[in-house]
């Protein structure tokens, strides 16, 4: 096959045609600024951005005066987290969280650490998953926001988000939800699962980079946030800023392609994801799924192939754009904080490769995949005495391995 492979799909997304078709004249012909109210350029402008608003709450099932429109996910947790930390410091200053979290979250905590806020971080099982009760322990009187996200970026487990709502409605929390990986791929339905704040971005659901939104819940309860960004009071004064209104008629174009594929979407990447798995385990022993098999993101592989180097392996495949870590961190060579907060050795977490199948990925493109990390992983081992001492039932825990 010619030219690299694209199989990166939880860390960006090309752009659906049919986006791009209701993007284009919103570039030159439509050209108005949505807050212009006093002329049909304006109105114009007002009346795609209302269209896209209606099609994102759509996708989650919100009312459309709830969605917020943001650059993306990263400032949506900004605002949410921040926002929601300062408006409610009176009542507490205590937020819960995971270890397993996307750094936008994490380091939002860390932050908010830094003025005067307490953060429990909670480590999620082997599978990287957490539950209700594990939650509940944590809560305190002065527990003002739990923030889990409904799917993992690095190894696609899926909370249980339904059971994690119903718990923060019990018992007053604001419950935020980072859905920058479910919205679009799976089912989501804002309150069917009691979330009060979830975010999503467009290039994760084949839409712009460079925009995406929060939901605010409006009713029972009514969120308050305090705004981080001051200027014209645009989005209800939540996210002043003059909209980017091509962007968001192509975030909300890709929010309404995903909604109506939704189900044939999460087949055609499942099918690859198993079809790829299948010829992989098939000719490899020592490889490993990392989360949790029976509750992940349809197209998302992640796997650990003992011993081989991450690097080494994605540096003996460049046909295949695939990731190791989170594209976020890639450029670090600490392992995974996702699979060492789930308890995965360092050794298997540095042999982690995400594999991510789309809606443009052909059954072709998942063999070829296949057999090039099989034929890259053979070459890796042969070099590999460690493989060799385990295949001869070695236990190497056990070997004492002296200097001179």
């Amino acid at each position: 096959m010619n030219g690299p492979i694209y199989l990166d799909y939880q860390a960006t997304t090309p752009v659906d045609p049919r986006v791009l078709t209701a993007m284009l004249p919103y570039f030159s012909d439509v050209f108005g600024n949505a807050a212009s109210r006093s002329h049909p350029f304006g109105w114009k402008a007002e009346k795609a951005v209302d269209n896209a608003r209606a099609q994102c709450a759509a996708l989650i099932g919100a009312h459309e005066k709830e969605i917020v429109f943001t650059s993306g996910s990263t400032e949506a947790i900004n605002l949410a987290l921040k926002g929601v930390a300062k408006m409610y410091a009176s009542k507490g200053k205590h937020i819960i969280t995971s270890l397993s979290e996307h750094k936008a979250v994490l380091d939002v905590a860390k932050h908010l650490e830094k003025e005067g806020y307490e953060v429990t971080y909670l480590a999620p099982d082997e599978k990287g998953r957490h539950s209700a009760e594990q939650i509940e322990a944590a809560m305190r009187e002065d527990t003002i926001v739990v923030s889990i996200m409904w799917a993992n970026n690095e190894i696609g487990t899926i909370q249980p988000i339904h059971e994690i709502g119903k718990l923060c409605k019990e018992r007053g929390v604001l419950f935020m939800c980072d859905g920058t990986q479910a919205a679009g791929k799976i089912p989501v339905d804002v309150n069917e699962a009691g979330v009060d704040l979830l975010c999503a971005s467009g290039h994760k659901i084949y839409g712009p980079k460079g925009v995406g939104f929060l939901y605010v819940r409006r009713k029972n309860p009514r969120v308050r946030l305090v705004a981080q960004m001051d200027g014209g009071g645009h989005e209800r004064g939540m996210r002043s800023g003059t909209l980017n209104v091509p962007g968001i008629v192509g975030l909300g174009a890709a929010a309404e392609v995903a909604r109506l594929d939704l189900d044939s979407d999460a087949e055609h990447s499942a099918s690859l994801r198993e079809r790829f798995e299948a010829r992989v385990f098939k000719a490899l022993d020592q490889v490993f799924i990392n989360g949790d098999e029976d509750n992940r993101l349809p197209g998302c592989s992640n796997l650990s192939f003992a011993y081989v180097e991450g690097e080494s392996l994605i540096m003996g495949i460049p046909n295949l754009a695939v990731s190791s870590g989170s594209a976020c961190t890639s450029a670090s060579l600490e392992p995974s904080h996702v699979l060492q907060s789930m308890g995965v050795g360092d050794e298997l977490a540095h042999s982690s490769i995400r594999f991510g199948f789309g809606r443009l990925t052909t059954e072709e493109e998942a063999d070829y995949a296949a057999d090039e990390i099989i034929r890259a992983v053979n070459k890796l081992r042969e070099l590999s005495p460690l493989y060799e001492m385990a295949q001869e039932g070695i236990d190497l825990s056990q070997v004492n391995w002296t200097g001179h």
